[in-house]
């Protein structure tokens, strides 16, 4: 089981990662996008980390819901509205709830990638984060059904994610900043895709 503080301290975790790699995020952005997906989630998830402490005692649901918030309002580019929209999402998914195991969690992974095909009327195959996101959720869910625990589960996630990631240079981006540059975007990893791999890859470490 996975509790309010775990959560806080997950979304604490993903900041620092994305600080980390912030600029090879932002170098996987020069050539298809504006240049700035590193900058721009780093700087969201750094006011996360200023709001953290007002979070405490707060349900998971209402700690997501406000990350959500802070990201929409703090990042630019589509990353901010996708990823806010993923955890407000989120958040209403898991209103109330101080803790959450497997199943609560693949749910609430279900709703904020719907979320992410709404807002950014994308579906998988289109070079975006949801080729990473949506194999990573079938990895898990089957993992899951297999009857593998919680560490295994996000692991089979993690390797599904980072392969979906790398698959994104073998697409041609219709969806985006990225689809301006057509072909020319072949060979190139999604940023969006990546971001959310390091993402898995925290909640893997940080849980598992």
């Amino acid at each position: 089981m996975t509790d309010s503080n775990k959560v806080r301290e997950i979304l604490l975790a993903i900041g620092e990662k994305i600080q980390q790699q912030k600029d090879y995020l932002t170098e996987l952005d020069q050539p298809i996008g504006d240049s700035d997906h590193g900058i721009n989630l780093a700087r969201g998830f750094e006011a996360v980390k200023q709001k953290a402490p007002s979070m405490e005692g707060q349900d998971i649901g209402t700690i997501l819901k406000n990350a959500g918030m802070i990201l929409v309002s703090t990042v630019g580019g589509a990353s901010g509205p996708l990823y806010g929209s993923a955890l407000m999402k989120a958040g209403i998914a898991m209103a109330g709830k101080t803790e959450m195991g497997p199943e609560d969690f693949l749910h609430m992974m279900e709703v904020a990638i719907e979320a992410v095909k709404q807002r950014g009327k994308a579906i998988e195959g289109e070079a975006t984060m949801l080729d990473a996101m949506s194999p990573s959720l079938r990895a898990m869910k089957t993992a899951y059904e297999e009857g593998k625990d919680i560490s295994a589960m996000l692991a089979e996630g993690v390797r599904a994610s980072w392969a979906g990631a790398e698959h994104t240079k073998d697409l041609v981006a219709t969806k985006g900043r990225a689809s301006y540059v057509g072909e020319r975007g072949l060979g190139h990893q999604d940023p969006g895709a990546t971001s959310y791999s390091y993402m898995l890859e925290v909640v893997a470490e940080v849980i598992g």
